[in-house]
């Protein structure tokens, strides 16, 4: 089975700090790789290079077989790669829908949208209610209610609703349970394998290990600017994963070669 994206020998240096070190990565259809490593390990410049935030010094990224470089995270976005940050990049102050769109704004056909510019406001409503529905998302009532008087749990939920309806390739997620309680996080997993069940693989950057090892198929472990190995969660256990991020057990030479 091939990729879907990879990346082979990334370098990327901020002045003195080497941040990727002939960095590889691989991410298989259908799967949810789970990126793990310690602070400042290069995780976020491995993800920023493959979403288009940064562009690395050298090195290859390959999606579907095919050789890109993004320019942007727009790019990203045209091709299929679709990421949810941490902080959401959301606008509390904007209805669900608006959020929902935001960037790609749908116009009224004719006239009304080429020349005047209208947007197509109920067709916008009536994408974002059908997908927040596909993920069972539709406790929230109304979806022109503004995003600031959702809990953490239902904002995630349309981060990840956003990604899910425009990502048709893969949808990178970083650290999406990191502030949320127990209740919330729960859903949040049962809605990142509703994604994985729907077929659109999934990058997920995260610290808690047994989301981690609850529900990725493979884990990427990162160290020092490079993948460490790759390990099945099924053979290892958490503190096993611990053990390789930190340096304290070697990696096995099955996994490395992974």
């Amino acid at each position: 089975m091939e990729p879907i994206l990879s990346a082979r020998a990334l370098n990327k240096r901020y002045g003195r700090v080497t941040a990727l070190d002939n960095c590889d990565f691989d991410l298989m259809p259908g799967e949810i790789l789970a990126v793990i490593g310690d602070n400042g390990a290069g995780k976020s410049s491995l993800i920023k290079a493959l979403s288009g935030a940064v562009q690395p010094d050298s090195g290859d990224i390959f999606l579907e077989g095919r050789k890109i470089a993004f320019a942007s995270p727009i790019d990203a976005r045209l091709a299929g790669v679709e990421t949810v940050y941490q902080t959401l990049a959301m606008s509390p102050a904007l209805s669900i829908a608006d959020n929902m769109f935001m960037g790609r704004e749908l116009r009224k056909p004719g006239f009304m949208g080429k020349v005047l510019r209208q947007l197509d406001r109920p067709a916008m409503e009536r994408i974002a209610r059908e997908k927040l529905s596909d993920l069972g998302l539709m406790t929230i009532q109304n979806i022109n209610q503004a995003v600031e008087t959702l809990s953490g749990g239902q904002r995630q939920g349309v981060a990840v609703a956003r990604a899910a309806a425009f990502g048709s390739k893969v949808i990178i997620l970083d650290e999406p349970t990191a502030a949320l309680g127990v209740k919330e996080s729960r859903r949040v997993l049962d809605l990142i394998q509703d994604v994985r069940a729907r077929g659109i693989p999934i990058i997920l950057i995260s610290h808690n290990m047994p989301h981690v090892f609850e529900v990725a198929n493979r884990i990427h472990v990162h160290r020092l600017g490079r993948r460490l190995c790759v390990i099945d969660p099924k053979d290892y256990t958490m503190s096993d994963a611990v053990a390789f991020m930190t340096g304290a057990m070697s990696a096995p030479g099955a996994a490395i070669a992974a």
